[in-house]
């Protein structure tokens, strides 16, 4: 399973970004799918999850902030980014788990700077 990222890029402070997350399966209409993001010189840690019964999970810093969803008739997870700040620069990744099947993407880089 190949999972493209992309929607990154740079934004100001209190600007907002869409995150899209493409999955070349359909395995992955039941699968769980999260966003996670890594900066530099830290741990990759998790922003978001969705349930295959669209059940979501936000980390506390970006509770209110961004909206994690999912079309699966285009085998696409969405992450909404908004009021973002600068400490939500990273690289984010788009990560699909199904049993103990568990794929990831390359990642896409977003940069929060005036």
């Amino acid at each position: 399973v190949q999972l493209v990222e992309s929607g990154g890029g740079l934004v100001q402070p209190g600007g907002s970004l869409r995150l899209s997350c493409v999955a070349s399966e359909n395995i992955f209409r039941i699968s769980t799918v999260g966003w996670y993001r890594q900066a530099p010189g830290k741990q990759r840690d998790l922003v978001a999850t969705i349930t295959r019964g669209d059940t979501t999970t936000y980390a506390d810093s970006v509770k209110g902030r961004f909206t994690i969803s999912r079309d699966n008739a285009k085998n696409t997870a969405y992450l909404q980014m908004n009021s973002l700040k600068p400490e939500d620069t990273a690289v984010y990744y788009c990560n699909i788990k199904f049993g103990i099947l568990n794929y990831w993407g390359q990642g896409t880089q977003v940069t929060v700077s005036s």
